[in-house]
């Protein structure tokens, strides 16, 4: 049985509020790799991308707190 995976902003991998790194480890990418595709998504898509990463921080709730 395989389970689902959840969408999370990351607690602990984070430079502005863990977007990019719940996505990394989302799609089992580098979390850098993600972090490059958005700022040149900003620079080349006049902001679009900058609207998208505001939305999400917003929309995606942080991983949950594991243990003690």
């Amino acid at each position: 049985m395989q389970t689902s995976k959840k969408l999370y902003r990351s607690r602990s991998n984070r430079i502005i509020s863990g977007v990019c790194a719940g996505l990394g480890d989302f799609f089992n990418i580098d979390p850098t790799v993600v972090r490059v595709i958005f700022v040149l998504g900003m620079i080349l898509g006049f902001g679009s991308f900058a609207f998208i990463y505001l939305v999400m921080i917003f929309v995606v709730p942080e991983e949950p707190v594991v243990g003690p």
